[in-house]
């Protein structure tokens, strides 16, 4: 960690606590190169051990380079005779000298290209798909060869698999129309899973700690929510009180009604991507705070304390990472319920409840 050195030097508390915080900040983030670890030199120099991602920047064409060029935001790239710089792991188009200009608000004010690079939590969503690809196709290949029965790590995969179907796939959809989800349900669900696996691992993954990841995941089920609606889903937001009352004497109540169910409809995925991105967030920020205090502390007992909390709370960790998974699939699928509603399901249920 970039920070044990300095420790090891005799900071004063202060710039350890900066430099903890700092270094939390930048763990969070994420960046255009895969960086595993790094130590300082006898010459006083930072090292970085990792490997360089390619960088994808459209200004006024396309320009294609290796990261290793920023040399982790230290260094100036002269590509196609434009100037770059990384500046908080964000590429700004700047000059030879590597000038970045701030507000009053210490935004960088120097223009911004579009950035498609590909960066460590897109290498690991890249990984992470070859990863379950392989494993289902296994899976697959090894149902032909037994007549039905998984083999080798696919008798870890098949009870999952089914508990994914059995308890959230069938009781949420119903038996009728599970099958048309369990693609997307079964997906999201071991794609968050490792994803959050791999976050606690010493690599600096934060896949699901990424905003833009969790919306993403959200828009999915957002999008086959409602593009699977059937008439009655569309008719209980529109229409939620039925023929229970005429048209007069609705309109008052649907003046409210009416506007509360269709913000409903974006309030869902609003929740599936605020719980994933905070409960993994939060995660993270406690894990590396507790390690920190490893080095503000000047005790082997406060020390051992630190590194007993960090141990109990990465166990929690390993809970949470399976239950966020679970609970992302768990009300993907209650959602796919409401879409797929039809009149018939709606009695039968009322029909359950009636008779309970």
């Amino acid at each position: 960690m970039s920070f044990v050195s300095h420790a090891e030097e005799g900071h004063e508390s202060g710039d350890k606590k900066t430099e903890i915080k700092e270094y939390i900040q930048h763990h969070l983030l994420d960046s255009h190169d895969f960086a595993l670890t790094s130590y300082t030199n006898e010459d006083g120099e930072t090292v970085h051990v990792g490997f360089p991602l390619p960088v994808i920047l459209w200004d006024d064409g396309l320009k294609v380079f290796m990261s290793s060029k920023l040399h982790h935001g230290e260094a100036v790239a002269e590509v196609g005779g434009n100037y770059y710089k990384s500046y908080h792991n964000k590429i700004y188009k700047t000059d030879a000298e590597g000038t970045i200009e701030l507000d009053e608000h210490h935004h960088p004010t120097n223009v911004k290209p579009l950035d498609l690079s590909i960066t460590k939590n897109v290498a690991v969503i890249f990984l992470v798909g070859l990863l379950m690809f392989f494993l289902f196709k296994g899976l697959a290949a090894s149902y032909a060869k037994n007549s039905g029965i998984a083999k080798g790590i696919g008798r870890f995969l098949e009870p999952i698999v089914l508990y994914v179907r059995d308890d959230i796939a069938i009781p949420n959809i119903g038996e009728k129309k599970y099958k048309k989800y369990m693609p997307y349900l079964l997906t999201v669900f071991f794609f968050v899973w490792f994803v959050n696996l791999l976050g606690l691992t010493p690599l600096g993954v934060n896949v699901t700690n990424s905003i833009s990841v969790t919306i993403a995941l959200a828009l999915i089920t957002f999008l086959i929510t409602n593009l699977t609606g059937t008439k009655d889903y569309w008719k209980h937001i529109f229409d939620p009180l039925g023929d229970s009352m005429p048209w007069y004497g609705k309109l008052p109540i649907y003046i409210i009604l009416v506007p509360i169910e269709i913000l409903g409809i974006f309030i869902k995925p609003f929740a599936l991507l605020i719980r994933l991105y905070a409960n993994i967030k939060a995660g993270h920020i406690v894990l590396m705070s507790l390690i920190g205090l490893m080095f503000l502390f000047k005790s082997w007992l406060g020390s051992s304390l630190s590194f007993g909390l960090t141990f109990a709370i990465s166990l929690i960790e390993l809970l949470v990472a399976l239950l966020q998974a679970y609970i992302f699939t768990m009300l993907s699928a209650l959602y796919f319920g409401f879409a797929s509603e039809t009149h018939e399901h709606a009695e039968e249920h009322d029909g359950e409840i009636q008779h309970l």
